[in-house]
């Protein structure tokens, strides 16, 4: 069975989304940047000029995806990213695009793995009198 990730279709200047291919999986065939302006008018009535596309692999950034209420390219870094609902607010608020908090997570999760490497090499230093 073929896993083919979502294509991100974004205007350069601004970083927004033009067309999202999405997931696809069974008897799929992955498609050219080409293929997919011929086929979609929301890509073959643009110049080719004003727009990229990042694809990503089966999967990347599904719990993102799941959770955000919109996304966009930045266009200064050309990387993705998501903004959320904010559970505690009561009006409509203007989205605030950041990091993926998947990779947010991942990024912690290192931090705090190097934090309690060197805190029980900083312990063990203590224990030994060094």
């Amino acid at each position: 069975m073929n896993q083919i990730g979502r294509k991100i279709y974004y205007d350069i200047a601004t970083g927004n989304i033009i067309m999202d291919t999405g997931e696809r999986q069974g008897s799929v065939i992955a498609t050219t940047v080409d293929q997919d302006i011929a086929t979609f008018t929301a890509l073959s009535e643009r110049n080719r000029e004003t727009f990229d596309v990042i694809e990503l692999e089966f999967g990347q950034y599904a719990a993102d995806f799941a959770q955000c209420n919109g996304y966009r390219v930045n266009p200064q870094t050309l990387e993705l990213e998501f903004s959320y609902p904010d559970p505690n607010a009561t009006e409509p608020q203007e989205p605030v695009f950041v990091k993926p908090l998947t990779e947010q997570v991942k990024e912690l999760e290192v931090s705090t793995a190097n934090y309690m490497i060197d805190l029980d090499f900083r312990l063990s230093s203590i224990e030994l009198g060094l």
